[in-house]
């Protein structure tokens, strides 16, 4: 059951990986863009939903009493520590790419933001359905 429902995370987190990989010279450049930080945006946005699916999966899963009790608190640290090490990639693996410590920020700004909204909606809202057992 726990695959069953971190699965999409997973999937996610590996899209994310791979768009981190993709070579400098492929990405395009567009300066409008740049001056409104679109890419940082984007950055936020991704890991922002990392985290929601990640943390819903987690606490919904039956396998593991742990991580259903502090499914929101892993699934931010763990998004934290995977922005940090994507950027840490970017600089000594992937090609043409470079480290950001304003990418890493913007993926932690991402990541707490979802874990806000989501203790918000849980503490307040329930209509996520968390103590369900299907999904």
């Amino acid at each position: 059951m726990f695959w069953k429902h971190t699965r999409w995370a997973f999937f996610w987190a590996l899209l994310i990986a791979i768009l981190c990989g993709i070579p400098g010279r492929d990405i395009p450049h567009i300066s409008f863009l740049e001056m409104l930080a679109f890419d940082k945006w984007v950055h936020a946005g991704v890991f922002f939903v990392l985290v929601i699916l990640l943390a819903r999966g987690l606490i919904i899963q039956n396998k593991f009493a742990f991580a259903r009790k502090h499914g929101k608190l892993i699934a931010l640290s763990c998004c934290v520590v995977y922005g940090g090490i994507l950027e840490l990639l970017q600089g000594a693996i992937f090609v043409e790419r470079s480290a950001d410590i304003y990418d890493f920020i913007a993926n932690s700004f991402g990541a707490v933001s979802a874990f806000l909204l989501f203790n918000f909606l849980v503490a307040k809202i329930r209509f996520l359905h968390l103590n369900s057992n299907h999904g």
